[in-house]
């Protein structure tokens, strides 16, 4: 039997706790669980310690933000022999046989080396309808996959190449860990997945969704739910530490700058200071920037110590 573990942070998560934790006991595959606790101030700690004793607990000393603490949790499952990790939100559970499901695609796929992220079907909190995040990755995949269209006739295949998924629900063999790594702290929270699957794609990996095994994601089902008053919008520097392309640092700052210059002509001038704003910001983060590129075109592991 495999060894999978199970990598959780946690903040404030009494509100889902005793269905998400409840959840893995009930699993029908064994499985290892990993909390790392961002500074919960809502009693999720001693919840957690009390009622599920056999989930090992790290606290952290600060709030890492979602990549920071997971890599905490991923090297810690490395270090005791773990040959899949599973990167679950919070507010999300399984059901008895998700993993079993998951891991049936894993044996029967015959190029197992070539498995970046397996995800299963993500349905919303009410468990009545597809989260809505889903929604997106398949339609976005339409003619690539087909999958609205088996769906529809109920034909459905044991899996569907997708181009991205989010990471509420990740599976990864080991090899993906060891080949493309941890996630990026250049990113606190949001965009992080992003910046991951850019990194897998590099390496040549793929992201497969099982249809035949299904999870919940109690996330807030709109798209736009994002806050950039609150988080930072990194979507630039994520085009910039693509991998995919070497000169994107350079075709990023060309556009910031002719859409500053077309805003400023057309009369637009609180867009076209916002704009400078950013571009002066890249400017000055460039080098850092470069370098962290640098890093995850070259190293194995990225923003790990395995």
């Amino acid at each position: 039997m495999p060894e999978v573990f199970f990598i959780i942070v946690t903040y404030n998560a009494m509100k889902w706790a005793q269905r998400c934790f409840t959840s893995l006991r009930q699993s029908s595959v064994p499985l290892k669980c990993i909390v790392v606790d961002n500074g919960s101030t809502d009693g999720t700690q001693e919840y957690i310690k009390t009622h599920f004793p056999e989930v090992e607990f790290i606290q952290s000393k600060e709030n890492l933000g979602f990549g920071k603490a997971n890599n905490i949790g991923i090297e810690e499952a490395y270090k005791k022999g773990a040959d899949f990790f599973y990167l679950m939100n919070q507010d999300a559970w399984l059901y008895e046989n998700s993993l079993e499901k998951l891991l049936e695609v894993y044996n029967s796929h015959q190029n197992k080396e070539e498995i970046g992220i397996i995800s299963p079907m993500h349905i919303d909190g009410t468990e009545k309808q597809l989260d809505i995040f889903l929604d997106k990755y398949i339609a976005t995949n339409f003619e690539k996959t087909r999958l609205i269209s088996d769906l529809y006739f109920q034909t459905l295949k044991p899996y569907y190449e997708i181009s991205f998924i989010n990471a509420a629900h990740w599976f990864l063999p080991k090899k993906t860990i060891e080949i493309v790594g941890g996630f990026n702290p250049y990113f606190f929270h949001y965009g992080e997945d992003n910046e991951y699957v850019n990194r897998l794609h590099f390496h040549k990996k793929k992201i497969l969704l099982a249809p035949g095994s299904k999870v919940v994601h109690d996330g807030k089902q709109t798209l736009g739910k994002v806050d950039y008053n609150k988080y930072r919008d990194l979507s630039i520097e994520t085009k910039i530490l693509n991998p995919n392309y070497p000169n994107a640092l350079q075709q990023e700052k060309n556009a910031l700058r002719q859409s500053l210059i077309k805003n400023a002509l057309t009369g637009n001038i609180s867009q076209a200071k916002n704009l400078l704003q950013r571009y002066n910001e890249i400017n000055r983060n460039s080098a850092e920037l470069l370098k962290i590129k640098e890093k995850i075109t070259k190293e194995k592991h990225s923003f790990l110590n395995l």
